[in-house]
């Protein structure tokens, strides 16, 4: 009977390259049309096509191969699901050239500290995605709301309009906000009608 190496690489991005992990899986001795991948999935998001495929081409003694465990589960319930599923199935997971052995304590064990690294390390990159994009949008990089101006802000763009000199363009540009936001303001501060349309 034949047992199959079956690969499975994943990216989360579509900037992001496959080359790197379908050259490991290649010198792991997957065949190129026995690969599967995903392409901008995250590894969090279970609802993974390539990965459903690959799990799908799997019998009983084949070998899923993956180039690291991050590549298959970003978390450890996820993680653990997938090794016992295969498992069940009699299937092998093969983690880069080390093979997870279920049945072995030591291995168990190393699985699930790889599977909580991937798990905090998915978790530490989140945190500082969030955080770049709130400096970003501090600096004004990402469009989305904008902060609300202050009170002394609103009647400043209010005063600036009524001499006439700042068009809404002016304004918003100034005040790094939306035309529409403008208007709110201007009607905020009650003086003299804003005709809706001015520029």
């Amino acid at each position: 009977m034949t047992h199959t190496l079956i690969g499975y690489a994943r990216c989360s991005t579509d900037k992001q390259d496959l080359a790197a992990q379908k050259d490991i899986l290649s010198g792991l001795g997957v065949a190129p049309d026995r690969i599967y991948t995903d392409h901008g999935f995250t590894g969090t998001n279970r609802a993974r096509p390539g990965l459903d495929q690959a799990l799908a081409a799997l019998r009983p003694g084949d070998t899923l191969v993956v180039p690291k465990l991050d590549r298959l589960a970003r978390s450890v319930p996820d993680a653990r699901e997938i090794a016992d599923s295969l498992s069940a199935r009699g299937v092998r997971l093969q983690l880069g050239a080390a093979v997870h052995d279920p049945n072995d304590p030591m291995g168990k064990l190393f699985f699930n500290i790889l599977a909580t690294f991937a798990e905090f390390e998915a978790d530490l990159i989140r945190m500082r995605t969030r955080e770049g994009m709130a400096v970003a949008r501090a600096k004004g990089k990402l469009r989305g709301k904008k902060p609300k101006l202050s009170e002394r802000q609103q009647k400043e763009l209010r005063r600036m309009y009524d001499t006439g000199d700042y068009s809404i363009s002016d304004l918003a540009e100034l005040f790094s906000i939306s035309r529409p936001t403008v208007y709110r303001t201007l009607h905020r501060q009650a003086a003299a009608p804003v005709p809706i349309g001015t520029t």
